[in-house]
């Protein structure tokens, strides 16, 4: 069962998707946060997903701030939405800033891949 995870952000959102046995990740794609409705629909049916995960914002002091609460607005709704879905949501700190050791990213195609990284 493939596993679909999100980086959600006000514009962009980065996808990733996991192998079937759900132990590696790769980066999918990066999608404007106003078309994510419409692209998990696809992805769902296409890829077979059960579970999404959800990245988690928290404060490094381990609280919730204005993006945390967002998240999580976000995912009471989509529950609403994709009820047969399982949503999880995974703790995200410093995962941006591992992402950016990967690649420098200069060009604006790079900005949006990492999204997904």
């Amino acid at each position: 069962m493939k596993i679909l995870a999100l980086d959600l952000g006000d514009v962009y959102t980065g996808t990733a998707i996991s192998d079937s046995l759900g132990i590696i990740a790769i980066p999918l794609k990066t999608v404007q946060t106003n078309d994510l409705e419409d692209f998990l629909k696809k992805a769902i049916e296409k890829e077979n997903i059960k579970t999404i995960l959800i990245g988690y914002p928290k404060t490094m002091k381990g609280t919730i701030s204005i993006q945390t609460q967002k998240i999580i607005d976000f995912e009471k709704a989509y529950k609403i939405k994709f009820p047969e879905i399982n949503w999880v949501f995974w703790d995200e700190r410093l995962t941006s800033k591992r992402a950016e050791s990967f690649k420098k990213s200069k060009e604006k195609d790079d900005k949006l891949r990492l999204h997904s990284v």
